[in-house]
């Protein structure tokens, strides 16, 4: 009795190992088939050189009084050089109190539309009351982020930066963000002032060498007296270079 008792015990105790070993094999199996998703996730996301110098503080909603901007002509000798007319797509970064916005929705008309972006909720906000206040349909407020400002791909005809290229935190990865959103012969036009970035201006050389080195092509600089600053033209490139192989502009 006990030596068969004894069988029992270890037939028993053989199968329990057996059903172990199974089971072990099948999460093994299990493990080298699941996809190393974490794994990889980190290796597609560009990495881009900080720019070479200081990066300004975001302070306002709005560069100047809008009447006295108007008096000086700004906006329409900005809209004219960069061949803003009706039905333009057309993207004002960094939108603020929509200065520009509710002008360039006048100039473009029903057929056109407006990407009004801004980074600050308040300022978005605020926005759009005055969109609804001014009954302008074609103003599409947009949320983005200081690297990327989120518009679609491909709609965009004119991209207008009006006194903020300066508070990038890096103009190389926006810059690189920016591009798929550009239609074909797509443009973009930055207003600043002459002068260092973290006294809220870009100096023209180190703007150029920043545009050209993400592959866009200056098509224009223009000074505004008697309104302030300049403007400079740029034309999107049609492919995003490399992140690996660009190198900062020295300021």
């Amino acid at each position: 009795m006990m030596a068969r008792g004894l069988m029992t015990y270890r037939a028993r105790m053989e199968r329990q190992w057996r059903r172990v070993a199974i089971a072990a094999t099948v999460l093994v199996g299990l493990a080298a088939c699941r996809p190393a998703v974490q794994r990889t996730a980190q290796t597609d996301v560009p990495v881009f050189p900080p720019p070479d110098r200081r990066v300004a503080e975001i302070i306002s909603p709005s560069w100047d009084s809008e009447a006295r901007r108007d008096e000086a002509g700004e906006a329409e000798r900005v809209m004219t050089y960069l061949g803003i007319g009706s039905g333009a797509r057309v993207a004002d970064i960094g939108a603020g109190s929509g200065y520009y916005a509710v002008r360039i929705a006048k100039r473009v008309g029903p057929t056109g539309v407006v990407y009004a972006e801004d980074i600050v909720p308040d300022y978005l906000d605020s926005l759009r009351f005055r969109i609804a206040e001014e009954n302008l349909a074609n103003v599409q407020p947009i949320s983005g982020t200081s690297a990327d400002p989120k518009l679609p791909a491909g709609q965009v005809d004119v991209m207008l930066l009006s006194h903020m290229y300066h508070e990038i935190e890096n103009p190389y990865e926006f810059l690189w963000n920016a591009q798929p959103s550009f239609a074909p012969g797509g443009k973009i036009g930055i207003l600043d002032l002459e002068r260092e970035t973290w006294r809220h201006g870009t100096p023209i050389p180190l703007l150029t060498c920043e545009l050209e080195r993400m592959g866009y092509t200056k098509a224009g600089v223009y000074f505004l007296e008697p309104a302030a600053g300049y403007l400079a033209i740029f034309t999107a490139p049609a492919t995003r270079p490399d992140p690996t192989s660009l190198t900062a502009c020295t300021a």
